[in-house]
């Protein structure tokens, strides 16, 4: 787990899975734990390579340190570190124990789904909604920022991909598994082989009883 902080209640349980069109991979996770809440992020460094890397990892103190903030305030933050870089897109998602909510925000194209543990609805259409991000490049051009927050339940699943994974990455997932075995699966179903690929998945457990 990166930047683990002792002694707080793990409000989801999370895994990922990546692939690295080169030696060095220019996309990457941050799960987080802060009081009261943990934050999920995956970057995406613009192109491939050691450029690429160098840029997604530029974002990995600034999103430890500052894990707790508004969204808004923590992506303008890995704005103003990336500009002597290449640039990234990133999408971040908060989860708060204190109310059971999830807040989200990105900026470009790495999608974010929320899959809800009651999937159906009574109309047969599946219960997820996604993250609509404003287009832009964090430390070369960030567009106007805002969040959105959803109130979310134990089982509620978050799946986030790069462009390396190819859309429709939910069909047919089984909510029974694990998420890393969730990672793992669309990672190796949905992998373009073009780009970095990189899938994180965290579910919400709550509050300790």
């Amino acid at each position: 787990m990166s930047g683990a902080v002792p002694d707080l209640h793990p409000i989801i349980q999370w895994g990922w899975a990546g692939s690295a069109l080169e030696s060095a991979s220019g996309d990457l996770h941050v799960v987080t734990p802060f009081v009261g809440g943990t934050l999920v992020a995956l970057v995406d460094g613009l192109g491939h390579g050691a450029e690429a890397a160098e840029a997604a990892a530029a974002t990995v103190p600034l999103l430890e340190a500052h894990a707790g903030e508004q969204l808004p305030r923590l992506l303008q933050r890995c704005h103003e570190g990336l500009r002597k870089t290449r640039g990234a897109v990133m999408s971040l998602a908060c989860f708060d124990s204190q109310d059971s909510s999830m807040t989200w925000a990105g900026v470009g194209n790495v999608a974010a789904v929320l899959l809800r543990v009651n999937r159906l609805l009574a109309n047969g259409n599946e219960a997820s909604e996604a993250l609509v991000s404003r287009g832009g490049v964090v430390g070369y051009r960030l567009p106007p920022l805002q969040a959105k927050a959803l109130q979310v339940a134990p089982g509620d699943t978050l799946v986030m991909a790069t462009d390396g994974i190819r859309w429709g990455f939910t069909a047919g997932l089984e909510m029974a598994c694990a998420p890393q075995e969730i990672a793992e699966a669309i990672l190796a179903g949905f992998a373009t082989g073009a780009d970095d690929a990189h899938v994180v998945v965290a579910r919400y457990v709550g509050s300790p009883a």
